[in-house]
């Protein structure tokens, strides 16, 4: 079902949902994974209520509080957690045994630890991808699918944004992302950045994290440069995020192929799902949600016109809430 939203008539307005009151983790605690990595995890909402997870961005990203307010507390419950190497995850900006695989590893690890028979899985940008993949992999433990800012980690898409399309509209800030990389490494940035990201030297890694992470913030939403909740360590935050992602984007994803995803959607077509896009989301642009609803044509499909890729944006979080309120109804 296709729900492209357009701009309203002139003097229209429309009643947009917003989130959930604040709300407290009734629990939390370190997953041990086997290897050098333990996972923080938390629940919130109702103990009793029906399950979801919540998958961050990035990948390198972390849990915010604010994620929690996407579900009716009293209907949802609802686990979080931070990646390997990310948050308050250990050890911080890991990159071994991190890959797509070994997440998904660890979301089935913790499926079980909290005793869940099935979930529904909420997951936005690189939180998009690893729902996907996840499903794919595990399509009987997944009852719903909530996707926001769908992102197929495909080459054209991290050309678009590490290379050449977000930069012609962004130039100011294009300038400032490739201003510590000398010209003649320019012509592969996602290269250029991983070489320093991963250098010995911490000064080296910090300088260059906190341009990689500049630059995602300064296009992340259409209502100017994104403003992240204050981190425990901001230094320690954006080297995480930044080694983190560059490194499963120079590694494609781990994926067997480009556009691998995308050929899988056949195995998840029975899912329930509910795609929510920007219509202005210059991250990861409306072409991989639109090819995502075209190949899984049963999924409900929001366009929204007002927004870019933040999940804060208000019509992106009026979409939603609505997603969760709906996905709480299946039996």
């Amino acid at each position: 079902m296709d729900r492209s939203a357009s701009p309203p008539a002139p003097g229209h307005s429309s009643l947009r949902r917003s989130l959930y009151p604040e709300i407290d983790a009734y629990s939390f605690g370190w997953l041990q994974t086997g290897g050098p990595h333990e996972l923080y995890y938390e629940e919130c909402g109702n103990p009793k209520g029906k399950a979801a997870i919540v998958l961050h961005g990035g990948p390198g990203g972390a849990i915010n509080p604010t994620m929690r307010r996407f579900f009716d507390p009293a209907k949802w419950r609802v686990a979080l957690f931070d990646q390997r190497g990310c948050g308050k995850s250990r050890p911080n900006a890991s990159l071994e045994d991190n890959t797509t695989w070994s997440l998904i590893e660890d979301i089935e690890r913790l499926r079980v630890h909290l005793g869940v028979e099935k979930w529904t899985v909420f997951g936005g940008s690189w939180g998009s991808t690893l729902a996907l993949a996840y499903a794919v992999m595990h399509p009987e433990r997944v009852e719903g699918l909530v996707l926001r800012g769908v992102f197929l980690l495909t080459q054209r898409e991290l050309k678009w944004f590490y290379q050449d399309g977000a930069s012609f509209l962004f130039p100011d800030a294009w300038e400032r992302f490739v201003g510590p990389i000398p010209k003649g490494e320019r012509n592969d940035m996602i290269a250029a950045y991983h070489k320093r990201l991963v250098h010995s030297d911490r000064k080296v890694q910090a300088e260059a994290a906190a341009a990689w992470s500049q630059w995602e913030g300064d296009t992340i939403s259409i209502r100017g440069p994104e403003a992240r909740p204050p981190k425990f360590n901001e230094v320690d935050f954006a080297i995480a995020f930044a080694r983190i992602e560059c490194h499963f984007f120079a590694n494609r994803g781990f994926f067997p192929e480009d556009g691998w995803l995308l050929k899988q959607v056949e195995k998840i077509r029975k899912i329930p799902g509910w795609i929510v896009q920007g219509r202005f989301d210059v991250v990861t642009p409306l072409e991989s949600a639109w090819a995502l609803h075209k190949a899984w044509p049963e999924s409900r499909f929001d366009i929204i016109w007002d927004a870019g890729h933040a999940s804060t944006e208000p019509g992106v979080i009026d979409a939603l809430i609505r997603a969760t309120d709906e996905a709480a109804r299946l039996r």
